[in-house]
């Protein structure tokens, strides 16, 4: 079993969008992870929604002069994880949350994705951290529901500083949202020093899956650095069934020491291994 190769287009914010995508092109990539990270990303939302139809026409047209897809997009309203956090304790910033979620829909069917990803919310000093967890349920349902009825499929990314760092919280999050499904990225634990068969058992509830370089303190490292088993996964997803795209995802950010690595280098050496690993078992 095989899976199409997608790479984000944040791995090269320093350059033009429409030279970042044909740059992915020419990497023989057959898909694109479309960041929408206010602040932070080619695509800001608040200016791709200004015109939105206009705007998710126009990426529609360019990904496929690029012979490209949308694999995914990933909604993100802020540099920081709180400010609009969809469990924000703000009614007012959830509402607006909520407003930009439903854009993000009507965007990604517009640019011919069927997949959208968000941050699945975080705990809140201020309040219990039962009282921020159940809103983030509340949030989530509502978030599967829309999405469903424009026809796309939603995954949250469980990550560091999130309300499921851990594996176990991840499943027990999906398995009290029904439809809920994961972008799963395992980096995140094994920054936190958990072994990646740990994570495993989320392959199953996974939509999205990113792929990168980590070790124990390291968020992102280089392939030579890397202690994840890809061969392993890869494994684990022929046993699942797992149907989704494997999207190589390189940042270059100022946090967590996101901004070390040689994002173009580093890219091709996973795109290669990856392709070695599904022809050696095709």
């Amino acid at each position: 079993m095989s899976w199409n190769l997608a790479c984000a287009d944040f791995t090269f914010p320093l350059l033009p969008h429409a030279k970042t995508l044909q740059l992915i092109g020419m990497l023989d990539f057959q898909g694109v992870d479309i960041g929408l990270f206010e602040g932070r990303s080619h695509l800001w939302p608040s200016r791709e929604f200004a015109d939105l139809e206009k705007s998710a026409a126009r990426l529609r047209s360019q990904l496929a002069g690029c012979g490209l897809v949308a694999t995914d997009l990933f909604l993100q309203m802020a540099p920081d994880f709180a400010p609009y956090a969809i469990n924000h304790p703000d009614p007012a910033r959830r509402a607006h949350a909520r407003e930009w979620f439903s854009k993000t829909l009507a965007y990604a069917a517009g640019a011919g994705a069927t997949h959208v990803t968000t941050l699945p919310g975080v705990f809140f000093e201020e309040e219990p951290a039962a009282d921020s967890y159940s809103r983030a349920l509340d949030e989530l349902h509502w978030r599967v529901e829309e999405a469903g009825r424009h026809g796309i499929v939603f995954g949250v990314e469980a990550h560091v500083g999130s309300i499921v760092a851990e594996p176990q919280l991840a499943a027990e999050l999906v398995k009290q949202v029904a439809g809920l499904t994961l972008t799963l990225d395992y980096t995140h634990f094994v920054r936190l020093g958990m072994a990646d068969t740990e994570v495993d058992p989320l392959v199953r509830h996974a939509s999205h899956f990113h792929v990168r370089g980590a070790q124990p303190g390291r968020l992102q490292s280089s392939f030579k650095d890397n202690i994840i088993d890809y061969d392993r996964v890869l494994q684990v997803m022929r046993e699942t069934g797992y149907q989704g795209w494997l999207g190589v995802e390189y940042v270059w950010i100022d946090w967590e020491g996101c901004n070390e690595c040689d994002n173009l280098s580093e890219t091709i050496l996973f795109r290669d291994h990856l392709k070695r690993l599904m022809d050696r078992d095709s």
